[in-house]
């Protein structure tokens, strides 16, 4: 059987058809094809919404530390500001990482505000808190081993 399939991928290269590229096993009728995307857990403008905000935050931020590259916070993080209860307590969390900053912040503050409104949280990246459970996805290769536990 195996010769079989050799002779016929040989047959097939010598036609000049496909040659060089390797042949995609036969489908069982069965067999549905899986979709393309990897946006299992969150759709694709979601996704998208939180890049294009982290890339905003990025460009505003070497825009306001112009010169102080240093000085510059390592993050913002959006799910912290996220978890936050209301504008203001987020806007005084931003004043506190911005407080190296010697450019006006206000704008910055008030528009990266504007921006997190409906902005969802990903549960998934987060660190679980000792009272939380953490977050299980489903094993790679099969096997039913327990996540890896950090100290």
């Amino acid at each position: 059987m195996a010769a079989n399939r050799l002779g016929g991928r040989r047959g097939r290269a010598a036609g000049g058809g496909a040659a060089g590229r390797p042949r995609s096993p036969a489908r069982s009728p069965g067999l549905q094809r899986r979709p393309a995307r990897a946006t299992v857990k969150y759709n694709r403008r979601e996704l998208q919404r939180r890049l294009d905000t982290e890339q905003w935050i990025d460009r505003r931020l070497e825009e306001l530390y112009r010169g102080r590259e240093g000085e510059m916070p390592d993050e913002v993080n959006i799910d912290e500001l996220l978890e936050l209860g209301t504008d203001e307590e987020r806007a005084h969390k931003l004043q506190d990482i911005l407080k190296s900053c010697t450019a006006n912040t206000e704008d910055f503050i008030r528009e990266l505000l504007v921006l997190l409104k409906g902005l969802p949280k990903q549960q998934v990246l987060q660190h679980p808190t000792p009272e939380e459970p953490p977050l299980r996805d489903p094993p790679m290769g099969g096997g039913d081993s327990p996540p890896p536990q950090h100290p």
